[in-house]
């Protein structure tokens, strides 16, 4: 019985594995079938071709949308972190007035849906002359990721005795001291969930990257995608082909710190 419930278990996770891995397969080898095959629905292509790849590096402005969504994705995630690390600890292991207030207050920027704050938003960079630049989207990013952080790391700074802050203290650390040196090691996990949510949210944003990137220069990769699809036409091989070259950012990310970004979702569902 023992047997059969674990050759079950098996078959069950290889089908799943299987349902997940089908669309990164098809998007992949539907990039690579030439452009008369391209709609044939075929697991395997009958001829091979790069031409969509070419193309989309020639003909369309993906280039320099990859470079300006590496420097946004990039730059949201390094200040994400570091704020979510000083703002959680500061939350989460200080004793400060109206604190209970902040920790409920955290979570009320996801109340209301981004588009309504569309037109206060483009008001205010434009003020600061920050439109059309990668630091308004920066901006913007690190607004909308930091709240669910500081909240997701709660659990992790939560769980860590209190005693190792005073002991430390008594042997003359400072705040600064313990945290580098005590409580980020034992918070890594969260630190990698921190980093991979917020390259994520600010590798897919769409919203606000219409709004604020105007230039060809600055716009990012789902602007680029979205305007290789044509008002009348679907050009179906750079859209595929675009789409692979797309996930390689994230997959190669995933692939440094992605065992720590699981670790940390689950721990930090359980210690919170």
């Amino acid at each position: 019985m023992k047997y059969v419930h674990k050759t079950l278990k098996t078959l069950l996770g290889v089908l799943i594995g299987l349902i997940i891995a089908f669309p990164f397969y098809w998007i992949t080898i539907s990039s690579l079938k030439t452009a008369d095959t391209i709609l044939i629905p075929t697991l395997w292509p009958t001829a091979w071709t790069l031409e969509h790849y070419e193309a989309l590096i020639t003909q369309t402005i993906y280039l320099s949308a990859l470079r300006s969504s590496i420097t946004i994705a990039l730059g949201a995630m390094a200040i994400t972190v570091v704020l979510v690390i000083l703002a959680s600890y500061a939350i989460y292991r200080m004793e400060f007035r109206g604190k209970e207030f902040i920790q409920r207050l955290i979570l009320v920027t996801y109340v209301f849906p981004g588009i309504l704050l569309v037109i206060p938003v483009y008001s205010i960079m434009s003020s600061l002359k920050l439109v059309d630049t990668p630091y308004s989207l920066i901006i913007m990013n690190v607004t909308f990721a930091a709240p669910f952080c500081v909240w997701l790391m709660r659990g992790f700074f939560t769980s860590i005795p209190y005693t190792l802050d005073e002991s430390a203290s008594l042997d003359g650390a400072g705040r600064l001291r313990v945290l580098y040196s005590i409580i980020l090691p034992l918070i890594l996990p969260g630190i990698a969930t921190v980093a991979i949510y917020s390259f994520i949210l600010s590798w897919s944003e769409f919203t606000f990257s219409s709004i604020l990137l105007t230039s060809d220069t600055h716009k990012t990769l789902p602007i680029a995608l979205n305007a290789i699809m044509g008002q009348y036409t679907v050009r179906w091989g750079q859209m595929s082909a675009s789409a692979v070259l797309t996930i390689l950012p994230v997959l190669v990310l995933f692939a440094f710190i992605g065992r720590y970004f699981v670790c940390g979702l689950t721990e930090g569902a359980i210690k919170g």
